[in-house]
């Protein structure tokens, strides 16, 4: 039997983290538009309401009941406005390890949603879940999601060289392809107790 993880919502201070729904699609399409996402991720250009009713509706269920790992939408609490996407991947039910992933929207840039959003599943993953490790991978030139590494916890452990491919604008106006090294985050447990940021509420 494969190993899945709940089909679970998790609170903090100022977010709820949570399955998506259909309802989210137009925001989830907007924030996929955005150029820093484009850069530094491999989501299709332009990201249309189809790849987000795919994504939704198919891909994000199946990484949970497949067992590789959960997609959760993240909420402002008070507003109700999507603020972001966490994705746990390539988990290892043996070796209890997972990577995580994370997308924040241009308008929610800047406030600590990600390291609050990431640490909450940090925490909720070590603490229920009983995982040993956590990883995060940032492109060698993405230094916002270093920080968020860095704010967290983690340890850069090492250089994945030429290890990535992200894209960069052109001077027509379209995408090439780049090269670039990759940095590997490790976050473990005992890590979590020197970490700065808010902690979860809750998980149901």
């Amino acid at each position: 039997m494969t190993s899945t993880f709940p089909d679970v919502s998790i609170s903090t201070d100022r977010l709820v983290l949570r399955p998506f729904e259909e309802a989210d699609i137009p925001a989830l399409a907007d924030m996929m538009n955005d150029e820093l996402t484009a850069a530094w991720t491999s989501v299709p250009i332009p990201y249309t309401p189809g790849d987000a009713h795919r994504w939704i509706t198919r891909s994000a269920p199946m990484e949970r009941t497949s067992g590789r790992g959960i997609v959760l939408a993240v909420d402002e609490l008070l507003t109700h406005r999507l603020v972001g996407s966490l994705h746990l991947k390539n988990t290892n039910w043996h070796t209890l390890t997972s990577e995580i992933g994370y997308v924040i929207a241009p308008w929610a840039r800047g406030e600590g949603y990600a390291a609050e959003s990431v640490l909450a599943v940090a925490q909720w993953l070590f603490r229920d879940q009983k995982f040993e490790r956590l990883e995060l991978r940032t492109a060698a030139g993405n230094t916002a999601s270093q920080q968020v590494a860095q704010k967290i916890g983690s340890l850069s452990e090492g250089v994945l060289r030429n290890a990535l491919i992200v894209r960069s604008r052109t001077e027509d106006g379209g995408w090439t392809d780049i090269r670039t090294d990759l940095i590997v985050w490790g976050l473990l447990p005992e890590d979590l107790e020197d970490a700065h940021g808010h902690g979860p509420v809750g998980a149901r």
